[in-house]
């Protein structure tokens, strides 16, 4: 449990400096309800030298207290590997101002990629990409308390742990079934899709003829 440094509401600015690549990303609410509950907790991992960070946040949470995580966030030549992205982007933007650049949503790719599967969920594609079980227990636990339990720590931990090696399978798959361009109109599509989310076109197709 020693592998990673927790930090209240931003990252040092030494420590930003020191991401150069991909950055896996994830958050912890209260619920699944944007714009009722509040973000909790923000995990990352630096590709580059593997190093994870944790980022709390107690209820006065703040743009003004997170600049680092922003402008980690919103550069544009790392890549932010999310899970769900379209959540965790709303999560991001809704509480801290974040307009997150730059995305590669593990759920959409394998959704475009894996068509013989009905099963999308990070712990499904742990199992059959990388053969590793995930425990998911505490993923309806209280993000919110003073202090984390160690079960609940390492639980946000491997939420991340194994976002890039999913990246690099899915990307193949996505290269080999020609579909990948089609995949990165959908992520520079997602930033609208969060928009549209948060201003209340969450469960209506505007595609739709009626």
């Amino acid at each position: 449990m020693s592998n990673y440094q927790l930090f209240h509401n931003d990252l040092p600015s030494k420590v930003l400096k020191s991401f150069k690549g991909d950055v896996s990303i994830d958050t912890e609410t209260l619920g699944l309800n944007v714009k009722r509950d509040r973000l909790c907790l923000i995990q990352l991992r630096n590709e580059t030298d593997k190093k994870v960070y944790l980022i709390k946040f107690e209820e006065d949470l703040s743009p003004k207290l997170s600049k680092n995580i922003k402008i980690l966030l919103e550069n544009n030549a790392l890549t932010k590997i999310f899970h769900f992205a379209r959540f965790d982007m709303a999560v991001l933007k809704e509480n801290l101002k974040i307009n997150v650049k730059n995305i590669f949503c593990t759920k959409v790719a394998s959704k475009l990629t894996r068509t013989y599967s009905s099963k999308h969920g990070l712990k499904d594609l742990v199992y059959e990409i990388l053969d590793t079980h995930l425990d998911k227990t505490e993923q309806s636990s209280d993000w919110s308390k003073k202090k984390l339990t160690k079960k609940q720590i390492e639980y946000a931990m491997n939420d991340i742990l194994y976002l890039s090696d999913i990246k690099i399978s899915l990307e193949d798959k996505l290269t080999n079934q020609k579909r990948i361009k089609l995949f990165k109109s959908i992520m520079k599509f997602m930033e609208t899709r969060v928009d549209l989310d948060l201003k209340g076109w969450g469960e209506i197709d505007i595609f739709a003829h009626k």
